[in-house]
């Protein structure tokens, strides 16, 4: 019978990293494709006005944005429009996209649906009164206006 002996120590075998690079780039791609950048193309304009007392919202899952401002092309005047969604709007179309932002969510999150006002700082107090108004006329009270940080008296 033989005798079964080792001899010297035994190295383990280095890991080969020839096929990361492939991962990685698989991975980079699979990011890219299911990644989006923005959800709306804006059509107005968002110079938003500056704030010192501020607070973070918590749920911006949900969060409703509506953008009111000049829009960015010059042909289509300069006056402030509505924008929901990618969209311009007028105030009699809030009702129906709110409804439809309300059934887009499930049942218990209904009811904690914000309505985040982006108002360009130019932009008449009017415009905004309106669509506070058909926001209240369906029930919509949670509604927040957004804007940067920063001293109200900067430019």
């Amino acid at each position: 019978m033989g005798k079964f002996r080792k001899e010297g120590k035994k190295e383990v075998p280095q890991v080969s990293t020839s096929s990361l690079p492939d991962i990685v780039y698989m991975l980079i791609f699979f990011f890219m494709i299911t990644t989006s950048m923005r959800d709306v193309e804006l059509k107005v304009k968002t110079a938003m006005p500056k704030a010192s007392e501020i607070q973070k919202l918590e749920h911006k899952a949900l969060v409703s944005s509506i953008y009111i401002g000049p829009p960015r092309d010059a042909k289509l005047g300069t006056e402030s429009r509505i924008q929901l969604d990618d969209a311009f709007a007028r105030t009699t179309d809030i009702a129906d996209w709110v409804n439809k932002e309300r059934d887009s969510r499930p049942e218990q999150d209904r009811q904690k649906l914000t309505f985040a006002l982006k108002v360009h700082r130019d932009t008449r107090m009017g415009v905004v009164t309106d669509v506070k108004q058909e926001l209240r006329k369906v029930g919509a009270f949670r509604i927040n206006y957004t804007t940067l940080k920063g001293s109200a008296l900067e430019n």
